[in-house]
């Protein structure tokens, strides 16, 4: 946590013109581009990158579909993750996160200039109202973040479960699913240090939709978790070769 103490601290200046401009962005009544809104931000992040210390490296970009209407899966390491996502991803992202987040100052604010959805999981009828509404959002184009194993797992770059049912909203929209593996991202933020680190962040190749039909979604999120851990442990044996 103290890194981020020390990117506010050394953008201390910028806060309150970042801060104006994101919740304007995030009104209902703003007139930007998806684009615009999406470039801004990551305008702040490499900002936040460059003065907090961590190097964010991107590898498999071209990986990505050339038509948005697609779904990221990464793992999920900690606060970092979606700062490592936007600042590494060249199309326009949404999110779904956990209706908890609603209530922290400035992860609010950004959740709107991105417009992206909360999702009660103890509320079954909300969530699936949320599932339809990616589905929809998706089909239309958009492309969204969802982090499958529905929380962080806070050890380090060991992974936990995909849960299937977060992959409804892809397989209702038969958009393509991007495995995104987030490596070393905890150590941006969860490390009581500013000196610099490296995060990695690894689009492997897309999923279109003929190879997952048929499969069952808990079957697709195996399929999806398997290829992600797999390029966390490359990276492992990279690192302490």
């Amino acid at each position: 946590m103290i890194r981020i103490a020390w990117m506010l601290l050394r953008n201390i200046h910028r806060l309150p013109g970042w801060f104006y401009s994101i919740i304007k962005m995030g009104s209902p009544k703003d007139t930007h581009t998806e684009t615009e809104r999406y470039g801004y931000l990551r305008q702040i992040v490499d900002k936040l990158n460059h003065t907090g210390n961590v190097r964010l490296v991107e590898h498999g970009a071209e990986n990505l579909p050339e038509q948005d209407g697609f779904i990221l899966f990464p793992n999920h390491q900690g606060l970092y993750d979606m700062l490592a996502l936007i600042g590494s991803c060249p199309h326009p992202i949404s999110i779904v996160i956990k209706k908890e987040a609603e209530k922290m100052v400035l992860v609010r604010e950004v959740i709107a200039l991105l417009h992206g959805l909360y999702i009660d999981r103890s509320d079954m009828r909300a969530s699936l109202k949320v599932i339809n509404q990616v589905t929809e959002e998706v089909k239309e184009g958009r492309n969204y973040v969802i982090f499958a194993e529905g929380t962080r797992s806070h050890d380090g770059n060991t992974m936990l479960k995909f849960k299937g049912g977060t992959f409804k909203s892809a397989v209702n929209a038969r958009c393509p699913i991007v495995p995104v593996a987030l490596f070393d991202s905890y150590r941006a933020f969860d490390i009581n240090s500013i000196k610099e680190e490296t995060v990695h962040v690894h689009y492997l190749d897309p999923i279109p939709y003929d190879q997952y039909v048929g499969l069952k979604t808990i079957e697709i999120a195996d399929l999806v978790e398997s290829r992600i851990r797999q390029k966390i442990e490359e990276n492992m044996l990279k690192k302490w070769a």
